[in-house]
């Protein structure tokens, strides 16, 4: 896998400017207000009886996300822990769900709670019943509702990913000032904007590999993933103009996230990513507003960026903010 981007001491001084939406914050205030008031009541937790492991408990989890409509999630506890736990909520790469909860134990191994929160209409568990207004919509989830910023399928899943974090701090077993945000490709781009939409803002992100940055770089340069669903729309659909398509993107772009984001911060880079090229999230980084921020950067890391090795990084880097279980 060859170089994907600009050289890294490019990278390190890549500061595009985008400008945001007039609006944005006002839009996401009413986008989240309307979700916290369609909630019909608390999240729910069923304790998977036969689950046949001995050092976690686990509970299936329904809450409340956009439109109050329910939304899937893992609830992993270590079996024993004094409570309440910090905890970290996973959000999931492009195209996948929850899955099952044994892939999901290196949290509870080091003593916190976890959320794994599934991504609607991705997963098997959470279904997408909103419709699609966007004519002739060209694969996955990018194109879905192009035509307005209130339509697009980004505005539903990020409520969902915000409203995990207001879940899970009510829960007992946590401690809702040591709330952890962790995500890789799009689950880093949701961590980043959980981080800089959260009214009680998060206590950590942890932003890996992160897709959902700077989309139109993504959408010129990338080779693989979700970014060329755009460009294959707008080469199909010729006479949509593609400042408009932008436009609507804008609203959903960690560019603006980060900008309002303030938690100590980990990011990573895979200088070798065909997916999310180099520059998107060194974008994305040099715009996170908190001053205890840093990236981990992946010389021939492609987009895994880092692997299991970035894992121990996250570990040992919440240990010395003293977010780790004591």
């Amino acid at each position: 896998m060859p170089l994907t981007d600009l050289p890294l001491e490019e990278l390190r001084a890549y500061r595009p400017e985008v400008a945001e939406p007039a609006d944005f914050d006002a839009f996401w205030s009413k986008t989240l207000t309307a979700a916290r008031a369609a909630a019909s009541g608390p999240a729910e937790y069923r304790r998977v009886e036969e689950a046949p492991l001995s050092t976690v408990e686990v509970f299936d989890v329904r809450f409340p996300g956009w439109d109050g409509q329910p939304v899937a999630a893992w609830l992993i506890l270590p079996r024993g822990a004094d409570g309440p736990l910090p905890a970290v909520v996973n959000y999931i790469g492009y195209s996948g769900g929850r899955g099952l909860y044994i892939e999901h134990l290196l949290w509870s191994a080091a003593g916190y709670a976890t959320l794994v929160v599934d991504s609607r209409g991705q997963g098997h568990d959470t279904p997408d019943p909103d419709p699609d207004t966007t004519p002739q919509y060209v694969g996955g989830f990018m194109t879905r509702g192009l035509d307005d910023p209130a339509h697009h399928y980004y505005r539903r899943l990020m409520a969902d990913c915000v409203r995990a974090v207001d879940a899970v701090r009510e829960h007992p077993a946590v401690d809702p000032d040591r709330v952890v945000v962790v995500g890789g490709s799009q689950g880093g781009g949701l961590a980043l904007a959980v981080a800089g939409l959260a009214p009680k803002k998060v206590a950590a992100a942890l932003v890996d590999v992160p897709f959902l940055c700077h989309f139109r770089r993504g959408a010129e340069l990338a080779a693989a993933g979700p970014y060329p669903e755009i460009a294959h729309y707008l080469g199909v659909h010729q006479r949509i103009d593609p400042e408009a398509v932008f436009a609507t993107l804008n609203y959903f772009d960690g560019l603006h996230f980060a900008r309002r984001a303030t938690a100590p911060t980990l990011f990573s880079v895979g200088l070798m990513d065909p997916v999310c090229p180099p520059s998107t999230v060194f974008a994305a980084y040099h715009r996170y507003a908190g001053e205890d921020k840093d990236i981990r950067v992946w010389h021939f890391g492609d987009h895994a960026g880092g692997g299991s090795s970035q894992q121990r990084e996250q570990l040992l880097w919440l240990r010395g903010r003293g977010l780790a279980s004591a």
